[in-house]
């Protein structure tokens, strides 16, 4: 499903710890490989979590406990669970991560990769697609809002409110290395999560003259937890085949950072 070999070259993906010849009978599925979902883990009696984001993404040299990570490993090891990451991999993957942030904020007809991937059509970075009927950016904004999980980070819009909308760009995840491709692509609109200050308003001054996509910036995590669900039904039906029976669950734990907002008073 998720080949290592598609994953970047700086990325981590695999099994991170766990005995591969352990017996697995129930899967986990979450965002991000946190205390709280690995508490979930155990209590669920998961044998194991598979997350989209690496635990250790540039290395170590100590799984001590008297560290955040370290005692994580040492609570799946103790509990005879095992962790697997497919990040990168997951997102160039057909279907992946941005294929189910499509869906999820109302894209119903086919999707094309926003980048695709040199050696396969069908996969590649991003997704492109049309809505059934255009509408206004604003209505766009709050269908996004409904299909994606709650988080204290919401949505933030940069455009006209009133702009109709129609050809929609997305990606899970960060999606500042996109803007250029989803204007080149025609997008009217570019949904993904992490646009940065600068890179997003220099985007915007030069596209303004020209027609370029609005923006909308949504939580990390949210833009990547739509995935969950269809990746532990697709594992489930390819186990299915092969006479494998498995019980999954996606992990509803909020492991997004933010956890409220505050609004500045006017002066």
């Amino acid at each position: 499903m998720y080949d290592p070999a598609w994953a970047e070259p700086w990325d981590a993906v695999g099994l991170t710890c766990g005995d591969p010849r352990q017996p697995v009978r129930r899967i986990l599925f979450a965002v991000d490989p946190v205390t709280a979902v690995a508490g979930e883990a155990v209590a669920w009696g998961a044998d194991l979590l598979v997350t989209h984001h690496p635990l250790y993404l540039k290395g170590t040299t100590s799984v001590a406990a008297d560290t955040a990570k370290g005692a994580l490993v040492h609570q799946l090891i103790k509990h005879d669970v095992g962790l697997y990451t497919a990040h990168t991999n997951a997102d160039v993957a057909d279907p992946g991560v941005s294929d189910a942030l499509a869906r999820a904020v109302g894209l119903a007809g086919p999707l094309r990769p926003l980048r695709p991937a040199a050696d396969a059509p069908g996969r590649g970075l991003g997704r492109l697609g049309e809505l059934a009927e255009p509408m206004p950016l604003a209505d766009f904004a709050a269908q996004a809002v409904r299909g994606l999980p709650r988080t204290a980070w919401g949505l933030r819009v940069a455009g006209d409110a009133d702009r109709l909308v129609r050809t929609v760009a997305v990606s899970g995840g960060a999606g500042d290395s996109l803007l250029g491709t989803a204007a080149a692509a025609g997008a009217d609109v570019f949904l993904t999560a992490d646009l940065r200050h600068h890179p997003a308003g220099e985007f915007l001054e030069s596209g303004a003259f020209a027609g370029g996509p609005a923006l909308i910036d949504a939580a990390h995590w949210a833009t990547e937890w739509p995935w969950l669900a269809p990746a532990a039904a697709l594992l489930t039906s390819r186990l299915a085949a092969r006479g494998i029976n498995v019980e999954t669950r996606v992990s509803e734990t909020v492991t997004d950072a933010w956890t409220t907002t505050a609004q500045c008073e006017e002066k």
